[in-house]
């Protein structure tokens, strides 16, 4: 058995102990492996391992990987953050983008997206702790945002991306957390598509899915500290 191989079990356990703890359905909470800055090879490792959803940071690295692993079944998520420039390669090679947090991004993304792909899923990224160095809409602006998104018709809208503030105070980090699930419970009493919370990293990811995270996003876990 392969380290990664081993890692994947070690955290898709964890990730079962807290669905039984809060009494989810099985498999409800998705691993999503974050792959940058990591070799192709590694993420054939994964894959190899039963790991088949990536999400990368940066879209030239991504390209290389995508093209390097086209062979595989991968499902691309796009996670980092989107400049106007971008929209055109993002539409064509990734099946998810968790980081949309302006009109013109899914406009353009939803104009580029070749006619024979599916419908590109996409997250709202959301800034729940209103920090002035991280991208995401505010709080009460998601609804506007998702409504726009609803009348694109290459675009499924699929769910919220959250990266709380970094804090070592508990009662900071369940706040932040809940004030996102409230905010996800409302999107998805308004649209049926939304399924999907992103929220929890290597960190944090049993506090995330105690409170009602779908989907973590785990790097340093998996791969280990970058370099």
């Amino acid at each position: 058995m392969t380290e990664i191989e081993s890692t994947l079990i070690e955290l898709n356990n964890a990730i079962k102990h807290v669905e039984q703890q809060r009494e989810k359905p099985a498999k409800s909470v998705r691993l999503l492996a974050v792959s940058k800055t990591q070799v192709a090879e590694s993420l054939r490792s994964a894959f190899n391992a039963g790991q088949h959803c990536f999400g990368e940071n940066y879209l030239q690295e991504a390209l290389i990987k995508i093209s390097a692993l086209a062979d595989l079944n991968i499902e691309w998520h796009f996670i980092g953050p989107i400049q106007s420039n971008k929209t055109k390669d993002i539409a064509n090679h990734f099946d998810w983008v968790q980081s949309v947090d302006r009109l013109k991004i899914a406009q353009r993304l939803s104009n580029q997206r070749p006619d024979n792909l599916g419908k590109l899923n996409i997250c709202i990224q959301v800034n729940i702790d209103g920090e002035a160095s991280k991208s995401g809409v505010k709080p009460d602006e998601v609804l506007a945002l998702a409504e726009q998104i609803k009348h694109f018709d290459k675009l499924t809208l699929r769910g919220l991306m959250i990266i709380p503030a970094k804090t070592n105070d508990s009662q900071l980090q369940r706040q932040s957390f809940q004030r996102a699930q409230a905010l996800f419970n409302l999107l998805v009493e308004h649209y049926p598509s939304v399924d999907t919370l992103s929220m929890g990293m290597s960190s944090d990811m049993a506090e995330a899915i105690e409170q009602g995270s779908t989907m973590v996003r785990i790097g340093t876990a998996l791969f280990g500290q970058r370099d």
